[in-house]
């Protein structure tokens, strides 16, 4: 990305209104509805073959758990530093009670977290391992889930409590990964709010109306039906997926190659990626994306900027491994290093 370019010219004109956005982050009053889903890394040294069959046997060193799927875009809100409320669902669980534990200890409201007897808590444990003096490589994944929807009662207590919330917060993330808690009555009380952002893998229609939609390359070209292999084809699909969503804004966010907005009135705006050479985990950026642009819209940014601040916190959380945050400095620093650069 050259600064010079109209983006480059565009971004130094507005990088004092970033500023500002930034310094507001902690004002923002924000709702996530989500897939609420924990994340657990095991690691251990490989001690030899197991007798009882042929698998390793890994002497336990460390576990390490952290929110994943909706959770982490609640968790990247509040290290964000804004006000956030959580409406989902967790089993009657150690792994349930460990991730309303660590939303508690980073200041998220979580009276909206009910408990599914019937469902565990989306769990993914990575199972990681070492011989000495070797890189820690992942053994295997063991997920646990389940495939049945919540009971009907729940799925309207949830609803319920979404709209007992709407008019104490200033925007509502839906952040759907399939696992259930999205559920009609669910989307449809998340709606009612003037400014919703969608973050989901599949079915966008059923947040027809949305404000703003941030899918990523792959669930673009799904919503759409088509592959998106050139800048005729972005275009093209970002107008179809606004007529699709009839959303107000189209983000889609395309790696490396940036992110493209399009709006109703037929403009698009080409936001150049940040980083492209220190990418060494993309895991959870996206929730990183929608974390920083809900707050940007909340501190009463454009989705210009907003988006370019999403971009920013982005590039950032790729340089590390695994699922991470950002902060507001960082990213006052990664601004200022990049307009000075």
């Amino acid at each position: 990305m050259v600064l010079d370019s109209p983006f480059g010219a565009r971004l130094h004109s507005s990088a004092n209104r970033c500023f500002e956005l930034l310094q507001d982050f902690s004002k923002a009053k924000v709702l996530v509805v989500g897939d609420l889903t924990l994340d657990e890394f095991l690691t251990g040294q490989v001690e030899r073959l197991s007798r009882e069959a042929p698998v390793l046997i890994i002497r336990h060193e460390t576990t390490k758990q952290v929110p994943g799927g909706g959770a982490n875009t609640i968790y990247n809100l509040a290290k964000l530093g804004a006000r956030v409320k959580v409406a989902g669902f967790t089993g009657k669980d150690d792994q349930g009670k460990a991730l309303v534990g660590i939303f508690e200890e980073a200041g998220v409201d979580t009276a909206g977290i009910l408990i599914d007897p019937e469902r565990p808590t989306v769990t993914k444990t990575r199972i990681s391992a070492h011989a000495r003096q070797s890189v820690t490589q992942q053994v295997v994944r063991v997920d646990r889930k389940s495939d049945e929807l919540p009971s009907e009662t729940l799925r309207s207590q949830l609803a319920e409590y979404i709209r007992q919330q709407l008019p104490t917060v200033d925007l509502v993330v839906c952040s759907d990964y399939g696992d259930g808690t999205l559920t009609r009555p669910v989307i449809e009380a998340a709606l009612e709010h003037d400014l919703t952002i969608v973050d989901a893998q599949k079915d966008l229609q059923r947040y027809s109306g949305a404000t703003l939609f941030t899918p990523n390359l792959p669930e673009a070209e799904l919503a759409a039906g088509y592959k998106i292999a050139n800048a005729q084809s972005l275009s093209r699909a970002g107008r179809d997926l606004l007529e699709l969503t009839q959303a107000e804004y189209i983000l889609v966010t395309r790696g490396e190659e940036g992110m493209s907005l399009f709006d109703r009135s037929g403009k698009e705006d080409s936001i150049p990626a940040f980083n492209k050479t220190d990418v060494f985990d993309v895991t959870g950026a996206g929730d990183t994306v929608v974390a920083a642009i809900a707050l940007a819209l909340c501190a009463g940014g454009s989705f210009w900027e907003a988006a370019v601040l999403g971009n920013l916190a982005a590039s950032i959380v790729v340089r590390q491994f695994g699922t991470s945050t950002t902060n507001p400095e960082e990213m006052k620093e990664a601004l200022n290093a990049f307009l000075n650069d």
